[in-house]
């Protein structure tokens, strides 16, 4: 992976230095104040390998005793699938992003196993790490430039995308969509996305985008593997049954990451920037606090089982910080933002936030979202 570039220089967008600077340098003073008087990690600790052991078993044990035909029953055999639909989506969110983002572990080759568990359910963690850490994180919200933004023509995300008339229902049947997120991922979105970046540049050798498409294909071959060929033949139920059940299982892991990244992006409160320029007149710190949004924070078994995406503010400022921290971090930056007049989003319950999103899906479809210009 040495020859993936590191940052998208592409669009040449950068972000003001000046404007909101005495708030990013007060708060990145006052966290780095927390961990050094509180002698703790920014990572996250033996409580790290601990979930990553419950969440591996979660997802793999109902696939293991499928395999085995334990269970054969149609019911039973799509309750197991959707157990391990929850622990695709534990690892997913709880252990393999902090991985990618290098917060899991003070040790590079702890994080690069852990983020290979990607990989390992058939998704690729290259195309995560250029889409997510260095697309999303850089340019959150930014029309052109944040790809978490982009989406099918039937699907708008911004005030920004172009509308069409089925938009103006699209806060009704959004939601089977997102329940496609992850068939769409270990099919065919990483080719996708390899062929876009290798054209942008982002990667820079053609035997590199070759190499990572063959590692691409032979993760996703692995995964079929196991997750389904094996039930298909070792499995008394019949092939029908084994395969609604592994649709289910993803219906379920692509809804649940789904909703829980879209109440962070795409919601009322935020500014959704538009610009033609090569700077945007705002502070990167600033410009992170416009667009993302906290949810249930005071919901710790949600909070553990999301990976702390509930404090998505806190893991956009720092996203090489573990989130077991982020609870914590988000009273020092709430007031920090209030004390220099910086929004703090957050939606107290998680089914506000929902119908908060909904509403958005709404208004953006009926062209009722202004668009901020930068």
């Amino acid at each position: 992976m040495s020859t993936f570039v590191k940052n998208n220089n592409i669009k040449h967008l950068r972000f003001n230095q000046t404007s909101g600077a005495e708030f990013s340098t007060e708060l990145k003073k006052r966290i780095n104040s927390y961990f050094k008087e509180n002698n703790i990690s920014r990572q996250g600790g033996f409580s790290m390998y601990m979930k990553a052991s419950i969440m591996v078993a979660i997802f793999t044990v109902p696939l293991i005793l499928l395999s085995c035909n334990v269970v054969s029953h149609p019911l039973l055999v799509i309750l197991f699938y959707l157990i391990s639909g929850i622990g695709m989506a534990g690892i997913g969110m709880g252990i393999m992003h902090d991985a990618n983002h290098g917060s899991l572990s003070k040790r590079s080759t702890v994080n690069n196993i852990f983020s290979r568990s990607l990989d390992f359910m058939g998704c690729s963690s290259a195309v995560w790490k250029l889409q997510h850490n260095v697309k999303h994180h850089t340019y959150t919200n930014i029309h052109d430039h944040d790809e978490d933004i982009e989406a099918p023509f039937f699907l708008a995300f911004s005030p920004n995308s172009k509308i069409y008339w089925i938009h103006r229902f699209q806060h009704i049947y959004a939601w089977f969509f997102y329940m496609l997120t992850t068939l769409n991922w270990v099919t065919i979105k990483d080719f996708i996305a390899l062929k876009k970046y290798y054209k942008e540049g982002l990667i820079t050798s053609k035997k590199e985008y070759r190499v990572e498409i063959l590692r691409t294909i032979g993760w996703k071959l692995f995964y079929y593997s196991y997750v389904l060929v094996l039930p298909l033949i070792f499995n008394d139920a019949s092939v029908g049954v084994i395969l609604l059940g592994f649709i289910f299982s993803h219906f379920l892991t692509g809804f649940l990451i789904s909703v829980i990244f879209q109440l962070a992006h795409v919601m009322p409160d935020m500014s959704f920037p538009v610009t033609e320029e090569k700077e945007l007149d705002v502070n990167w710190y600033v410009h992170q606090m416009e667009n993302t949004a906290n949810f249930s924070p005071n919901s710790g078994l949600l909070s553990w089982f999301i990976g702390g995406l509930n404090f998505q503010i806190e893991h956009h400022l720092f996203p090489n910080v573990c989130h077991v921290h982020y609870k914590k971090l988000s009273k020092i930056i709430a007031d920090t933002a209030k004390e220099y007049q910086v929004p703090y989003h957050v939606n107290r319950y998680f089914v506000v936030a929902l119908w908060r999103h909904m509403k958005t899906l709404r208004n953006i479809g009926r062209n009722k979202v202004s668009i901020p210009q930068a």
